[in-house]
């Protein structure tokens, strides 16, 4: 993958962090400046070094140095967000915030469930063996 204007890319570290961007502009061989835009994604325009960030296959068609709101409108008419959320990886990402928002009563009935469903599958598993 290479980094490119339009290329939407998961922010792997700081106070951003698990949120999804679009580079915009390319600064240097390390740099390169992101937005959100800020409606949508709730990441602002900013630089950020390229470690940072996983690069997806997804790109919006944008110029170099877009406005927010043309980045805003060229997501929505390419269908970027709704091809990333229905990704693997994204499914992944929301199911991992999902488990460490739970409470301790969601990880005891978590945990009560699995146990039924070990104990449903253990049972059909010594049904079939006899």
């Amino acid at each position: 993958r290479f980094v490119e204007p339009g290329l939407l890319a998961l922010i792997t570290y700081g106070p951003c962090a698990g949120k999804m961007c679009t580079i915009v502009d390319i600064v240097d061989q390390k740099r390169v400046v992101v937005d959100g835009p800020e409606s949508v994604t709730g990441v602002r325009r900013h630089m950020m070094p390229v470690k940072r960030l996983s690069l997806t296959d997804f790109k919006a068609n944008i110029t170099r140095g877009a406005r927010e709101k043309t980045l805003r409108l060229a997501l929505e008419k390419d269908g970027v967000m709704k091809k990333w959320s229905a990704t693997a990886w994204a499914k992944k990402v929301s199911a991992k915030e999902v488990r460490a928002k739970m409470t301790d009563f969601e990880r005891f009935k978590l945990m009560v469930a699995r146990k039924k469903r070990c104990r449903e599958v253990k049972k059909t598993v010594k049904k079939t063996k006899k």
